[in-house]
C-alpha cells in the first residue's frame, strides 16, 4: 500500500479540499494530536472558507518526535472527527493539508530560527504541555537551542528582531494553547525575563511589548490521538498508508483573547468556525470549567459507586443523567455570568459529548485527583448559588458525599488507597499522599465524625466547609444515606 502524499492522492481520485502551495505564515510549536485535530484543523478550514493561504511549519518541542513521520508524507495527514452533534451520530473525514513541514531543533535548529527570516511569518501557535511555559534560569541565550520553550522562543524573538528591527508589522500574534490560567500573560512573562537575563537590550524588549501580540486562549476539545487498534482497517478503506492519523470529537471551541483587530486577520467567524476573539477569555474558562468539568467531577465518583464504569453508559441512566442535567441548569448554569442562552447551548453540548460512541471514557480515570478538582471546579459554584440564594445546592452538596465516600479506603498502599465498593469489587482511589494519609487515618469514623473532619480540613478547601450554614450537617445526610441505601438511590432522591 502506498503511503499518502500529493501524488498517491491524485492517483486515487481523491476530490477533497487540497492546498499544495502556500506561504509558510504559521509556526507552530508542538506536532502532536491535539494541535493537529485543533488549531491545524482550523488553518485548514480558513484556508479552505476564506482565501487565508497559509501553511504551518511545524516545531517538535521535544528530541523524540513526530517529524520524520509528517515529513514523509509531505505534511499529510487524515482527521477524523467523530462523536454525536444534534443528535446524529457523527464521522467525518478530512485529509488536512495545511502542514508543509516539520522541523526538529534538536538536529538542525538553523532551520528553525531561519523561519524568522520569512517577511510572510506572522502567527505562532503553541502547545508544549502544561509544564512548557516555565522559566528556567539555567537556559542560555547561546544554547542550540535553549531547553525550554519560552527560552527557545526567545532566541527565535531575538533573531526576527535582527533580521526586520524597528520595522512595523514584524511582529506576531502568538496563540498559546497550553491549560494553564493565562498561558498566553504567562509565556509572555517568560520571554521578557529571558530578555533580561541574556541582557538582549531594551529595544528588543521595547520590540517584544509593541510588536508582539502575546493572546491567551482557551481550547476545548477531546482528541484521542492515532487509532491504534482501528489504523490498519482504516489504511485498508482508505487506500493509503497514513502513519499519524489523527481522531478527536466533533466538537470542539477557541476562545482567543486579543484586539479587535484579529477579527479581520483570522477569519474564523466569516469561515462559520466556533472560534472566539474577545477581549477577556476569562467567562468562557469559567464556564467550561463550571459546567463541562464541574458535570465529571460533580456525578462520576457517585455514578461509580452506584456500578457505573463508563461516562457514556452514565448517559442512558435516566437517573445518573437526570442528577447530572439537575446539577447544571438548577445549580451551576444561575452562578456564571455569560448570557443564559449561551450557557445554555454549551450545556446542551455537554450531555452530546458524554454520550460520544467512540470515546470509551472510565469513571476511574476521571477519578484521579478528585480533591484539587472538586475544589477548582465544583466549590465556586456551591459557595455561589449560596451566596446567591441563602440555599444549599441539594445535588452539589450530595457530590461532596459521593466524594467522601468514595475516598473511605480502608488500606493504603504504594499505588493508593483501597476501597471496596457496594458491588464488592475493589478499586484503588489515587490522589496526593497526604490526602490519602488522612482518608485512612480517618476510616474508621462514623458519618457525622468523618464529613466534620473533611469538611474542617483547611489544607485540602483553603477554608472551613463547615462554616456554610447547613453543609456540614446536609453531606452527613447524604452520606448515611448512601450507607442504607446506596449512592443510585441518593441520586435518585435528589431529582426531585
Amino acid at each position: 500500500m502506498e503511503k499518502l502524499c500529493y501524488e498517491t492522492l491524485e492517483k486515487l481520485g481523491y476530490d477533497g479540499y487540497l492546498l499544495k502551495e502556500a506561504p509558510e505564515r504559521v509556526l507552530q510549536f508542538g506536532e502532536g494530536n491535539f494541535l493537529r485535530a485543533f488549531v491545524d484543523y482550523f488553518i485548514d478550514i480558513l484556508n479552505e472558507k476564506t482565501g487565508f493561504n497559509s501553511k504551518v511549519v511545524l516545531c517538535q518541542p521535544i528530541a523524540p518526535g513526530l517529524a520524520d513521520m509528517i515529513n514523509e508524507q509531505e505534511g499529510l495527514y487524515t482527521l477524523f472527527l467523530r462523536g454525536f452533534e444534534n443528535g446524529q451520530k457523527v464521522n467525518a473525514k478530512r485529509v488536512i493539508s495545511c502542514v508543509s513541514r516539520c522541523l526538529n531543533p534538536y538536529a538542525d535548529y538553523e532551520s528553525v530560527l531561519a523561519c524568522a527570516d520569512n517577511p510572510d511569518l506572522r502567527y505562532i501557535a503553541c502547545n508544549t504541555t502544561e509544564a512548557g511555559i516555565t522559566y528556567d534560569p539555567s537556559c542560555q541565550f547561546t544554547d542550540v537551542p535553549a531547553d525550554s520553550y519560552p527560552g527557545k522562543l526567545t532566541q527565535f524573538l531575538y533573531r526576527r528582531f535582527e533580521k526586520f528591527g524597528k520595522e512595523a508589522g514584524k511582529g506576531f500574534v502568538i496563540l498559546s494553547c497550553e491549560l494553564i490560567d493565562n498561558n498566553g500573560k504567562e509565556l509572555e512573562k517568560c520571554v521578557l525575563k529571558y530578555a533580561e537575563q541574556w541582557d538582549l537590550g531594551d529595544e528588543f524588549t521595547s520590540w517584544i511589548k509593541e510588536e508582539n501580540i502575546f493572546c491567551s486562549t482557551l481550547v476545548d476539545r477531546i482528541v484521542t490521538g492515532y487509532p491504534r487498534n482501528e489504523a490498519a482497517a482504516i489504511c485498508e478503506e482508505l487506500g493509503y498508508q497514513d502513519n499519524i492519523i489523527d481522531t478527536g470529537e466533533v466538537f470542539g471551541f477557541w476562545v482567543i483573547e486579543g484586539p479587535d483587530s484579529l477579527k479581520k486577520e483570522l477569519p474564523f467567524e466569516e469561515a462559520g468556525l466556533p472560534v472566539i476573539i474577545c477581549n477577556d477569555h476569562k467567562p468562557y474558562k469559567q464556564r467550561k470549567v463550571r459546567i463541562l468539568n464541574g458535570a465529571h467531577t460533580s456525578f462520576v465518583l457517585g455514578a461509580y459507586l452506584a456500578g457505573q464504569d463508563i461516562v457514556r453508559n452514565c448517559m442512558d441512566d435516566e437517573v445518573i443523567c437526570g442528577f447530572m442535567n439537575k446539577t447544571i441548569y438548577d445549580e451551576i448554569i444561575p452562578t456564571l455570568t455569560l448570557p443564559k442562552e449561551e450557557l445554555m447551548s454549551f450545556a446542551a453540548s455537554v450531555t452530546e459529548r458524554f454520550k460520544n460512541p467512540f470515546i470509551d471514557h472510565a469513571l476511574l480515570s476521571i477519578s484521579l485527583n478528585t480533591t484539587s478538582k472538586w475544589k477548582a471546579r465544583v466549590m465556586p459554584s456551591l459557595k455561589s448559588y449560596v451566596e446567591k440564594t441563602g440555599t444549599l445546592p441539594k445535588r452539589i452538596t450530595a457530590s461532596f458525599a459521593f466524594y467522601i465516600a468514595f475516598y473511605n479506603g480502608m488500606n493504603l498502599t504504594e499505588d493508593g488507597l483501597v476501597a471496596v465498593r457496594p458491588a464488592g469489587d475493589e478499586y484503588t482511589v489515587k490522589d496526593d499522599k497526604p490526602i490519602l494519609q488522612f482518608f485512612y487515618d480517618h476510616k474508621d469514623d462514623d458519618a457525622a465524625s468523618l464529613v466534620h473532619a473533611v469538611c474542617t480540613n483547611a489544607e485540602f478547601w483553603d477554608e472551613d466547609l463547615s462554616e456554610i450554614p447547613g453543609f456540614e450537617e446536609a453531606v452527613a445526610g447524604y452520606l448515611t444515606g448512601m450507607k442504607e441505601k446506596g449512592a443510585y438511590e441518593v441520586m435518585k432522591e435528589c431529582l426531585n
